[in-house]
């Protein structure tokens, strides 16, 4: 009896034992990877695989996840490094870069601290760009300069399995001494700006002075032309009466004129003094005449 319970309790020792050495190989085969990471695991050592996000299987006993890579994009902490301008000006410039892993298995085995090996090489290829260019270049085209300097970051950490998304001058800073020095160029400049602007309106304002005579000049000139082209007119007009009517037609309008100008200079006010034309008599009469004619 006992020999049979023994029997039974190795038979399911060994049942247990096996059950529970599948179940702990399947604990081990299967490996859940989150979104954010890529695993990299190793056989005997040697890279064997790359893990992605989702349910994955291992070897077990054989195969280890040997590193958990996060493929999140990372930040640099802000870095201050000196440059030297083409034109000698000594500059303290920040930086920001911004990365993420993109080939697990090459950031892992090719260098083994990554910050310190992309903030090396962006420190290295900004005193390198900065000394192509000068001090106004470094501040007026910023926006080239760090497409440069990106574009030479990424050629240099290629080969680590990194993709740098963007790279970022935050400052530029320079010594007290060549602010003052750019202070004095700025207001230099804008005081050259100001004469030129007020030279610019000295002459704008002497060619409309005179572009306003030659208006003046051309409308008199217009004018006198008008009144020569009216007097031409009355004096063809005249003609053409003293060619039809003779001489009597001349006088008669000489009187009536005549008539026209003593009654005019009768109506000024306070006037004591009349003056009338020696031969004012013998106008009258003669327009009495031919009116009296014409009757």
């Amino acid at each position: 009896m006992e020999d049979l319970i023994a029997t039974l309790v190795g038979g399911n020792l060994v049942i247990l034992l096996l059950a529970l050495f599948i179940i702990l190989c399947i604990f081990l085969a299967i490996r859940i990877v989150p979104q954010s990471e890529q695993h990299v695991v190793e056989r005997f050592g040697r890279l064997k695989s790359v893990l992605g996000p989702g349910i994955n299987f291992i070897v077990p006993f054989l195969d280890r996840v040997a590193h958990k890579v996060s493929i999140l994009e990372r930040q640099l902490p802000t870095a201050s490094q000196d440059a030297i301008t083409l034109d000698n000006v000594l500059l303290v410039v920040e930086t920001s870069v911004f990365y993420r892993v993109l080939e697990p298995e090459k950031t892992v085995y090719r260098i083994r601290d990554v910050d310190a090996a992309i903030a090396t090489t962006v420190a290295g290829i900004v005193r390198a760009e900065i000394g192509k260019m000068e001090l106004d270049e470094v501040q007026s085209n910023r926006a080239s300069l760090i497409t440069r300097i990106k574009e030479s970051v990424e050629g240099a950490v290629n080969d680590w399995g990194i993709e740098v998304t963007r790279a970022e001058i935050l400052d530029v800073g320079l010594d007290q001494a060549t602010r003052d020095a750019m202070l004095q160029q700025l207001n230099a400049e804008r005081e050259r700006r100001a004469a030129v602007t007020r030279a610019e309106g000295q002459k704008r304002a002497v060619e409309l002075a005179a572009d306003a005579e030659l208006y003046a000049a051309r409308q008199q000139a217009e004018a006198r032309r008008v009144e020569a082209d009216a007097e031409a007119y009355a004096t063809g007009v005249v003609a053409e009466a003293i060619a039809r009517g003779g001489l009597e037609a001349v006088q008669y309008n000489i009187a009536l004129e005549q008539v026209k100008a003593i009654a005019q200079v009768a109506k000024g006010q306070g006037s004591q003094t009349i003056i009338v034309p020696a031969d004012a008599v013998d106008a009258f009469g003669k327009a009495f005449q031919m009116l009296k004619g014409r009757g």
